[in-house]
């Protein structure tokens, strides 16, 4: 017990806060070293509930994940906190992309943000809890499981307002929240890291619309009505009994257009874009998982149907009775596509892109899976003039006449006309480059067709070798004809012979009788 002359003595205060905490420290690692985990998480949660008891306050847990998907409050709560950092916080977090214009500011980790609703304080903390890999799996999940936490935010308020902090705070976080991120909406592009879409996304920042898109303008406007209908049409679906959601084949060859069109689709819907590649996805349940992971009113696209993996028809699944766990099998995909799971979202749109269509098992492409299906063509007129207008601002030119003349005779893709369109900020010269590709793109097949007949007449001398073969086969066959003919005689001659003896031994028995 310190003196009162102790206490006015600053080294005196001094060496007893150094042997106070000296104490407590030995107590702390006496305690660790000597009492089991069990007992002491036992003991402490029986002190939390008996402080609990005793408390007015009361606490809201808000989990980041609601099941396999994410928690629309927990995200909420999210950008609304952003808003709310003070000066008295200590740690934030700031991002920024390219095509925002302001700092996008987050809550960090254990920091306790206050906040005012109508004389009722709370107090928000995001509450971070690393996941340990359990036992039995395999080294993939280990890495995954590693990388993983468990987030959740802890509102913390008077038990007495319990009902005006349900009942009315937090639907205004959902709609202030909403508002924030309307006004600062930028297109997200999300992909998969570990089985898991990760969490770190980047903003889409392709420039392409549907006003830029060099495509058949009959069958653009085609496009964009059948997306404005089902934007606008929740209700219908509702009412006849379907999904809302929507699903587009994009077909044609490599260089047609397919990822320029979804990224119009986006920016024309403000979705973002899920890319999944399928050979991330280990097996049907990790497939139904990244599913329920999605938000609702976005883009699905799984680029390259035909060759990013080796799907198992039904018919090799029935027969063999075994399927494969760690494996995407067609089932899994039309369940995905189609199945119930399919309807735990709203305004889902699923986008399948192909190099061959015909590849494609029928019953991927029927409609509820896939509804429209886009053929993505060569380049047409409509195209070529976008193309044009795009690249150098003009509408009309004297070379354009030629120009669309040769692209209804060769088969060139936009991309190799914007190719040649971009290889000079010159109209003339760019115009005059893309007439000679088109001109020397025409000739090839017809060098092409030369080739083979110069092949072809190479052949025949090789056939009269052949014939010649075929004379000196066919003689030796004659020969061998003849030869069979002069034992076929002979065999007669054989024959009439023992037929004469057989005549003379029935003559004689004759006699004999």
């Amino acid at each position: 017990m310190l003196s009162r002359k102790g206490l006015s003595d600053p080294k005196a205060l001094v060496t007893a806060a150094a042997s106070f905490a000296a104490t407590a420290m030995l107590f702390r690692s006496v305690t660790n070293d000597f009492i089991p985990i069990e007992l002491r998480s036992f003991f402490s949660s029986r002190i939390d509930k008996f402080a609990r008891k005793f408390s007015s306050k009361l606490t809201i847990v808000i989990d980041e994940l609601q099941g396999h998907s994410r928690n629309k409050v927990f995200e909420a709560v999210d950008v609304y906190l952003g808003t709310k950092v003070t000066p008295s916080v200590r740690r934030i977090k700031v991002s920024k992309g390219e095509e925002d214009t302001k700092l996008v500011v987050a809550v960090d980790r254990d920091e306790e943000i206050l906040d005012v609703y109508e004389d009722v304080q709370v107090s928000w903390i995001l509450v971070c809890t690393e996941i340990e890999p359990s036992g039995g799996g395999s080294a993939f999940h280990y890495s995954a499981l590693s990388r993983l936490e468990r987030k959740s935010y802890e509102l913390t308020f008077h038990q007495k307002h319990r009902e005006k902090v349900l009942n009315s705070y937090l639907p205004y976080i959902l709609e202030r929240a909403k508002a924030i991120s309307e006004e600062s909406k930028a297109i997200k592009l999300h992909t998969v890291v570990y089985g898991e879409w990760d969490s770190n996304t980047i903003n889409l920042d392709h420039p392409m619309t549907f006003k830029t898109l060099a495509m058949d303008s009959d069958l653009k406007m085609a496009l964009m009505d059948d997306l404005n209908s089902f934007v606008e049409g929740k209700e219908f679906h509702r009412r006849t009994g379907k999904a809302w959601k929507r699903g587009y084949l994009l077909y044609g060859p490599p260089g047609t257009g397919k990822s320029s069109l979804i990224a119009a689709m986006a920016n024309h819907l403000t979705y973002d874009i899920y890319d999944l590649d399928l050979t991330s996805v280990d097996s049907n349940c990790n497939l139904r998982s990244l599913l329920l992971g999605m938000s609702n009113r976005c883009l699905l696209v799984v680029e390259d149907i035909d060759c990013s993996i080796k799907l198992q028809n039904r018919e090799t699944e029935s027969e063999s009775g075994i399927s494969n766990k760690n494996q995407v099998t067609l089932s899994g995909l039309l369940n995905f596509v189609d199945g119930l799971w399919s309807c735990c979202g709203d305004g889902r749109i699923i986008v399948f892109t192909t190099n061959h269509k015909d590849k494609l098992d029928p019953a991927l492409l029927r409609p509820g899976r896939m509804d429209m299906h886009v053929h993505m063509s060569y380049c047409n007129v409509s195209g070529f003039k976008q193309l044009a207008f795009n690249y150098h601002r003009i509408s009309e030119h004297q070379l354009f006449g030629e120009i669309e003349g040769l692209i209804g005779e060769v088969k060139v893709t936009p991309a190799e006309v914007a190719g040649e369109l971009m290889k000079s900020k010159d109209a003339e010269v760019s115009l005059q480059g893309l007439v000679k590709f088109l001109e020397d793109k025409k000739v090839q097949p017809r060098d092409k067709a030369e080739t083979n007949n110069d092949v072809k007449g190479d052949h025949p001398e090789g056939t009269d070798k052949q014939d010649g073969e075929g004379e000196k086969v066919k003689q030796a066959k004659d020969d061998k004809s003849e030869n069979n003919k002069d034992v076929k005689e002979d065999h007669q001659e054989g024959t009439e012979k023992q037929d004469g003896e057989e005549e003379k031994v029935d003559k004689d028995d004759n006699e004999q009788i």
